[in-house]
C-alpha cells in the first residue's frame, strides 16, 4: 500500500518541555511527524531521548506542551490513539518462564490481534526451531527479536522504539530497517532511538532530532 496522503501530519510536538530532577533535559521543543517518516532521536546518554519518546507516547507528562495525534491533544483523543501506537520500550515485555511463541501469542491476544500464525511471524525473525524454547533460555539477541516480532503484525500507524537495534546482530538491524521502509511507504511512521549508524540514506525517509546535554 502506498502513502494515500505523505504530507499528513500523524504527530505534533508543541513547545514540549521536560524537567527531571531539577534539571531541563530540553524545553519549548517543537516539530511535526508525517506519514511516512521514520524519524531518529539522537543524542548523548542523558539528553532525555527515552524521556521524549515516552510523552509523545503519552507515557509521561511533559512540564510544559502538549503532543497531539491528527490534530488533537493526546489526553482527549486516548482509546483512538493508543489503538495506533506501538510502542516498545527498554524492557521488552518477554517473560522469561514462556516460550518465544507463548510470548508473542499473549502479546499480540492482549493487542486486539487473534487471527495469526506465531510461527510465520518468528520465522520472518530468525527464530525458527525456536518456537518452543524457554524465553529464558534464549540469546540476548533472540530475546529481543521474540519481542520484536510483534512488529511482524500490528495494524497500528505509530511505532515509537526506544533501541530496538540492542543486542541485535547486523543482518537483524538490516530486516529491521526495511521493515520501517515498508511500514512507512503503508502510511505509517516510526520514531525510535538508536545509537548505531543507520543503512537508511533516503533523505526523503529518514528524518534526525538531536537533543544535546545540558549541564544546567
Amino acid at each position: 500500500m502506498t502513502i494515500t496522503n505523505p504530507s499528513q501530519v500523524l504527530l505534533s510536538a508543541n513547545e514540549l518541555t521536560c524537567i527531571r530532577e531539577e534539571r531541563i533535559l530540553f524545553d519549548e521543543l517543537s516539530f511535526n511527524i508525517n506519514a511516512g517518516d521514520i524519524v531518529q532521536i539522537e543524542g548523548p546518554n542523558g539528553a532525555g531521548k527515552t524521556s521524549l519518546l515516552r510523552i509523545i507516547a503519552g507515557l509521561s507528562r511533559p512540564y510544559a506542551g502538549e503532543v497531539e495525534y491528527l490534530g488533537e491533544n493526546i489526553t482527549r483523543c486516548r482509546d483512538e490513539f493508543n489503538n495506533d501506537l506501538l510502542y516498545f520500550g527498554h524492557l521488552a515485555g518477554v517473560k522469561s518462564e514462556l516460550t518465544a511463541e507463548e510470548n508473542l501469542n499473549f502479546n499480540l491476544r492482549i493487542s486486539g490481534y487473534d487471527d495469526f500464525d506465531t510461527t510465520k511471524l518468528l520465522a520472518k525473525v530468525n527464530l525458527t526451531g525456536f518456537e518452543e524454547a524457554l524465553a529464558g533460555h534464549l540469546s540476548a539477541g533472540q530475546h529481543r527479536r521474540t519481542a520484536l516480532a510483534r512488529l511482524q503484525h500490528t495494524n497500528c500507524k505509530i511505532w515509537i522504539l526506544d533501541e530496538p537495534f540492542t543486542a541485535i546482530d547486523k543482518k537483524g538491524v538490516e530486516e529491521l530497517e526495511h521493515l520501517f521502509i515498508a511500514h512507512a511507504k503503508s502510511g505509517g511512521c516510526v520514531i525510535l532511538t538508536t545509537h548505531q549508524d543507520m543503512g537508511i540514506i533516503n533523505n526523503d525517509i529518514l528524518r534526525k532530532i538531536t537533543l544535546d546535554y545540558r549541564f544546567v
